[in-house]
């Protein structure tokens, strides 16, 4: 059984995302549009599961499906959509069978892409809402050690909040000219 841990934030996180995200993108190639940090190791100053969330933009999404053996020479389990329309999901363990990775791949243009990135966005800027979001994961993690369903349901509420608060943020940036993304 799993145990669900969230941990302070690591800033090896971020390099630990720039050296896989290489690999992945020599593995599926020409079809890669944008590879970028994502999840909770991607928001400076909050508690994570140790779990680096790539997301990967490429042209054609069925391409994705013929680099099943390269991403498996990196380790990953091919997951296919894993419940999500239009996604393939990749997944690495390391070798003691602790998650390390996790790979969301959605053709570009995708409403998911435009949802993670202004999650991760809102939260980078709102800061105050980035230590709610932090502290809500560490008494879930806490009120449900063994169960991820538990801690995932837990924070459903508050992630689709979020999502609605980004995605206002969002359109009143680009309605007023400004970048929506902080520095």
């Amino acid at each position: 059984m799993t145990k669900v841990a969230v941990v302070p934030h690591d800033p090896r996180w971020r390099d630990a995302f720039e050296v896989e995200a290489k690999h992945v993108a020599a593995a599926l190639g020409e079809n890669v549009v944008d590879i970028h940090h994502i999840g909770s190791t991607a928001i400076p100053g909050i508690y994570a599961k140790p779990v680096i969330d790539l997301l990967v933009e490429v042209r054609d999404i069925r391409a994705v499906d013929t680099q099943t053996p390269a991403m498996e020479s990196l380790g990953y389990e091919v997951m296919g959509e894993y419940g999500i329309p239009g996604r393939r999901y990749f997944r690495k363990d390391n070798p003691e069978g602790i998650r390390t990775h996790q790979i969301h791949t959605f053709e570009t243009g995708s409403p998911e892409v435009r949802r993670h990135l202004a999650f991760r966005d809102y939260m980078i800027a709102h800061s105050g809402d980035a230590r709610e979001y932090s502290e809500l994961k560490r008494k879930l993690a806490q009120e449900y050690p063994h169960s991820m369903d538990g801690y995932m349901d837990g924070k459903d509420a508050f992630i689709k909040e979020i999502d609605r608060r980004a995605a206002r943020s969002h359109l009143s940036a680009s309605e007023s000219g400004v970048a929506a993304r902080p520095a």
